[in-house]
């Protein structure tokens, strides 16, 4: 099994918080995204996708999405588990996951990707060269706000986002936390409860 990965970028940074959560190792190759090595031959050659992070397993499969490598690595390593003890508890957090994803993840996205010069006819990640929008700047920073506000009202009364355990929803939210820096656009001092909750997610997770 080998893992092509690189450590700056927010969808490996979730990834790579689940495996030191549990205490594995995996054969990681480092793929620079400055240079742009996702788009080159070799890398094209394993994971057509270009994009990271991208498990390949012993048998050949290719894995390229975090919550797909999450739950064939859970499945491996039971130990500490981060999605759930069981069928509800799974639920919950593979809800989570993906709402998470849909809406706070894509709205850094579409604020950094479509502001940022590195990002310029590569305002999507994958194969396709495609247009900056800088409207969808605006669209992204609205989502961000609401989801900081959303979030502070869902965390009231809790411990962790998804069920009674810590889980990979609150590694999914320490990192839109500090994806969401990049944009400069974090919760204000005013939501306390979701700083409380990001203060014990980063102390679960040694950061």
């Amino acid at each position: 099994m080998k893992l092509y990965t690189y450590d700056p970028a927010p969808n490996p940074q979730r990834l790579a918080l689940f495996l030191k959560y549990k205490g594995v190792e995996i054969e990681t190759q480092q793929i620079d995204l400055m240079t742009q090595e996702q788009l080159g031959e070799a890398y094209t050659s394993i994971v057509p996708e270009r994009t990271v992070p991208a498990l390949v397993l012993d048998d050949g499969t290719l894995l390229t999405e975090v919550i797909g490598q999450c739950i064939y690595l859970e499945s491996l390593y039971p130990e500490k588990p981060l999605l759930g003890s069981n069928a509800r508890e799974r639920a919950q957090v593979i809800s989570w996951d993906h709402k998470l994803f849909m809406s706070m993840f894509l709205g850094v996205a579409e604020v950094l990707r479509n502001t940022s010069k590195g990002f310029v006819d590569r305002a999507i990640p994958g194969p396709l060269n495609l247009p900056q929008i800088p409207e969808l700047e605006a669209r992204g920073r609205s989502r961000l706000e609401f989801g900081w506000q959303d979030m502070n009202r869902q965390l009231e009364g809790k411990t962790w986002l998804a069920g009674d355990s810590f889980s990979l929803a609150d590694i999914d939210m320490a990192v839109i936390h500090s994806f969401s820096g990049w944009v400069k656009a974090q919760p204000g001092e005013e939501l306390e409860t979701v700083h409380a909750y990001l203060a014990r997610v980063n102390a679960e997770l040694g950061l």
